[in-house]
């Protein structure tokens, strides 16, 4: 039977473009570990170039969850995730591996650190209510923040996706989300040891690693590739909108040059991690932190 108690698992965070990828892998090589991928596009599939996925070389042979999981015109949330993370915990225990989470949206990591409630089984009956309120959805927001002003506050009035969660939850329950949400407190997901490592890095060098990344990202064939995504995907699916394939359709549609092409990439990319840094900065407590070369020599 494996034994949980040799069981070791760690999370490493950091912005986009921070070396999190490469020393992950050392860290799981030197860990027997198994690798967890919380990154909003590595998830998918053919998504190569533009998430900057670690190819299978890069990989070195260690196992990642996360990675190459969903086709692009499938949707997820940070469910998919936390049952990621099952699956995964279960492979370590039953392997002997221990696991490296890491990733840039730790939002995710924060989530299975948290946990999330269970959400209502929603009838049909009030799924046809929700659709009829959502097509006024300033409307249905406004209502929604009179009767729970504290949990509307925190979603934006034109986010679809929340403002529906609210209507299932207020119109199958008859509560409101915050009182839901009291009756029903969010479980954590992660329940063993998790030490957080996170890579502090100045802006102008980020800034440079992120330009050169955008460099290699267009001679490595992004345009190609999102040309393939577009004609088989269509812009619609989410994750088309995401950082990198934005910018590369607004340059197929012949707003951009390419040389704009590269500027608008690392510029919006080096927004991205600003925000990514404090959001780690704030939201995770007793965390390590260092510049690289400090982690790698504490890690390794």
């Amino acid at each position: 039977m494996p034994d949980p108690n040799t069981f070791e698992q760690l999370a490493l965070i950091g912005p986009t473009a921070s070396g999190k990828t490469a020393l992950s892998i050392k860290i799981a090589q030197q860990m027997n570990a198994y690798v967890l991928s919380l990154d909003s596009l590595s998830i998918f599939k053919e998504i190569d170039i533009v998430s900057a996925k670690p190819t299978l070389e890069e990989r070195a042979g260690i196992v990642h969850f996360g990675m190459d999981h969903l086709y692009p015109d499938e949707s997820f949330d940070v469910t998919t995730f936390i049952r990621l993370y099952h699956e995964v915990h279960k492979c370590c225990l039953e392997d002997g591996k221990n696991l490296v989470i890491v990733g840039g949206t730790s939002f995710y990591l924060k989530m299975l650190i948290e946990g999330i409630s269970d959400l209502p089984n929603i009838s049909d009956e009030t799924k046809t209510k929700t659709h009829a309120y959502l097509q006024d959805l300033q409307k249905s927001y406004a209502w929604l923040s009179g009767l729970d002003r504290v949990y509307m506050s925190k979603i934006e009035s034109n986010d679809t996706y929340r403002i529906e969660k609210a209507l299932n939850i207020y119109l199958e329950t008859g509560l409101t989300p915050s009182q839901y949400f009291t009756q029903f407190p969010p479980r954590p997901t992660v329940t063993e040891a998790l030490p957080i490592y996170q890579i502090e890095i100045d802006r102008k060098t980020l800034r440079e690693r992120i330009a050169l990344r955008t460099k290699m990202m267009l001679n490595d064939g992004l345009i190609d590739e999102i040309c393939m995504l577009e004609k088989k995907y269509t812009r619609a699916p989410n994750c088309m909108k995401s950082i990198g394939i934005k910018e590369t359709l607004a340059y197929l549609d012949g707003i951009y040059d390419k040389k704009m092409l590269s500027e608008k990439i690392t510029t919006n990319t080096a927004r991205l991690a600003k925000r990514q840094t404090t959001f780690n900065n704030s939201q995770f407590d007793d965390v390590i932190k260092g510049d690289i070369k400090m982690l790698e020599k504490m890690l390794l």
